[in-house]
C-alpha cells in the first residue's frame, strides 16, 4: 500500500506591502488562482484527509481558501513552523508526525523548500524540465510508502504536477 502526499506552494502574495515576510497577504491573483485550482480538484473528485501548513499568513490563507472550496471545514489545520524557512529534514520531521491513518496529506508551504523536498523525494530524473518547478499555486501529488518515519531520498513516485496557468 501507499499514501499520498500533496505539496501545494502558497498562492501569489503581495511583496509590495511594507510588512514582514511572515505576514505577507495574498494578492487578488493568488485568490483567483486558488479558485481555479479548487474547481479543478472538485471536478476530479480529489481531496486530502489531513491538512498541515506553514503558519505564514500567505500559506495559511492559501490552505483556508482551498479547505473552504472543497468543503473540508471539519478537518483541522495543523500549523507547523518547521515548514517555514527550514531544511527538508525539518519538513520530513513534520511528515513523520502525520498520523498513519491519513491517506492523503496536503502540505502547504514555500519555495525553495518545497522544490528541494520534491527533488529529494522523487529525484531529478523524474521531474519536468522547467525553469521554475513550483510556481505559486502549483500542486504536486506523490505516492509514498506507508511509513513516513524515515523518508529516504527517491522513495516517492510523482503522480502529477498541476500548474494553475495550464488549467483550462
Amino acid at each position: 500500500m501507499s499514501r499520498e502526499l500533496w505539496l501545494l506552494r502558497h498562492a501569489k502574495s503581495d511583496r509590495d506591502l511594507a510588512v514582514d515576510d511572515f505576514d505577507r497577504p495574498l494578492k487578488k491573483r493568488g485568490v483567483h488562482d486558488l479558485a481555479r485550482l479548487s474547481a479543478w480538484l472538485l471536478e476530479h473528485h480529489l481531496a486530502p484527509d489531513y491538512l498541515v501548513c506553514s503558519p505564514a499568513n500567505r500559506a495559511l490563507s492559501t490552505l483556508k481558501i482551498v479547505q473552504e472550496a472543497l468543503g473540508l471545514a471539519s478537518l483541522s489545520i495543523v500549523q507547523d513552523k518547521r515548514i517555514y524557512q527550514e531544511s527538508i529534514e525539518r519538513i520530513k520531521s513534520v511528515l513523520a508526525e502525520c498520523p498513519p491513518a491519513a491517506n492523503v496529506v496536503l502540505l502547504v508551504g514555500h519555495n525553495p523548500e518545497l522544490e528541494h523536498l520534491l527533488i529529494n523525494l522523487v529525484g531529478t530524473g523524474n521531474l519536468p524540465d522547467r525553469d521554475k518547478l513550483l510556481p505559486t499555486s502549483a500542486l504536486v501529488r506523490l505516492t509514498l510508502p506507508d511509513d513516513w518515519s524515515h523518508l529516504e531520498a527517491g522513495c516517492a513516485t510523482l503522480l502529477s504536477i498541476t500548474y494553475v496557468k495550464e488549467l483550462p
